[in-house]
């Protein structure tokens, strides 16, 4: 369940007392990572591996984090307990965003208003950065910027104005602010400016309808430019355009996906393509999208690639093996082109444990499928071999 999107976020908030507190773990237990074997075993490129975050349900405080390792083909859920026994916790409730700067893995974990900075070699805890409803991070120079709703964790129509902490990556400290729009979301920089999506997705069914655009040299809000209501998702393409798209309001309005050009600073394309999450690779932009709606109580699910450069859509379903039927809830999109792969995750019921699932990334067909954790969402590729975990001492 992803906390961003509001039918998630209210589904959460009317769920059990039972589920939650049956998903709960004891502080003191520290769980060991379980392995499981992937894809064949083959010599490991540029890219050694890749680690995928698990958002796991809001209140349960089961985000996790796993590892796939190319050179042996083993996919390792929960190695972040083992490696960090000292942290309270673990890494806590609803991870958002994961990403790799530098020889650091920074995993942000909204619920627990705060993103762990680990080791990206060993997946040891370096340190934390405390910032209310974090969202998502990017880096530039030295900096990192993190989009934060700000208030609560709540539906509230007089909810707060956002904005993007700017955080020194060698002190991990705070050292600025940026007040933006209503509950931010997703962040691209392109030269000197950063694009932050605005959802107001907690003041339903007033929302935000704006992108907000940054001076990074002076840290400041330029202007708002409006889109369309419901802000998710931004991708920088290899021309200059930002894809953004927008969650529409789930009744009447649907899901689409706009093209903003940021050197006239408006939309000059509008394409009726539903959009949960987007990647992209090279020229191709894989989009898939579970379009719920409130009226026929049922999921429309859709896996869309969109050519960048002629802006039109060029497939309607990048699976081609009938596996599509095997996911549930798609809940995450990678593509590695090193490998000539892309990754689905099934968030499936999203209380108990989803599934990875590897594809060719020319034909479409699956190539291996693994148990990961709940809710698996977030990937970050690495050119960083993951140390093994050394065995501990026995005492004397």
């Amino acid at each position: 369940m992803r906390v961003l999107r509001i039918r998630h976020l209210l589904l959460s908030l009317l769920a059990g007392a039972t589920v939650l507190l049956s998903s709960c773990r004891k502080e003191d237990e520290i769980i060991p990572s379980t392995e499981e074997q992937g894809g064949k075993p083959e010599p490991a490129g540029p890219i050694k591996g890749f680690f995928l975050l698990n958002e796991a349900n809001m209140g349960s405080n089961k985000s996790t984090l796993d590892y796939y390792d190319y050179e042996t083909g083993k996919y390792t859920r929960n190695i972040y307990a083992e490696r960090n026994p000292g942290v309270v916790k673990e890494l806590g409730d609803v991870g958002n965003d994961l990403q790799i700067y530098g020889n650091r893995l920074y995993a942000v974990i909204n619920v627990s208003h705060l993103i762990e900075v680990m080791d990206v070699r060993t997946a040891k805890h370096i340190g934390k950065i405390s910032i209310p409803n974090c969202r998502y991070i990017v880096f530039k120079d030295g900096f990192a910027y993190v989009s934060s709703y700000a208030g609560p964790v709540q539906i509230d129509p007089n909810a707060r104005l956002g904005y993007v902490a700017k955080v020194d990556t060698a002190t991990l400290k705070v050292v600025a602010e940026c007040p933006v729009g209503y509950q931010p979301d997703e962040l691209v920089i392109s030269g000197d400016k950063l694009y932050v999506a605005n959802s107001g997705g907690y003041r339903v069914p007033n929302y935000d309808k704006t992108i907000s655009i940054i001076d990074l040299k002076t840290f400041t809000e330029e202007k708002k430019v409006d889109v369309a209501i419901n802000l998710h998702r931004l991708e920088l393409d290899n021309y200059g355009k930002i894809w953004v798209s927008s969650r529409g309001d789930y009744y009447k309005v649907p899901s689409k996906i706009f093209v903003f050009d940021p050197k006239t600073e408006q939309v000059t394309k509008t394409l009726d393509v539903s959009c949960s999450n987007m990647t992209l690779a090279g020229d191709s932009l894989f989009v898939y999208s579970t379009e719920w709606s409130y009226i026929t109580g049922a999921n429309t699910i859709s896996y869309t690639v969109i050519d960048t450069k002629s802006q039109e859509v060029i497939d309607r379903n990048f699976i081609k093996d009938g596996t599509e039927k095997d996911i549930k809830i798609p809940y995450g999109i990678a593509v590695n082109r090193e490998q000539g792969e892309f990754y689905v995750t099934d968030a499936k019921n999203y209380v108990t444990p989803g599934r990875l699932h590897c594809y060719d990334l020319k034909t479409g067909t699956r190539k291996w499928t693994v148990k990961t954790g709940d809710i698996p969402a977030h990937f970050a590729f690495t050119r960083y071999e993951l140390q093994p975990l050394k065995p501990s001492t026995p005492q004397q």
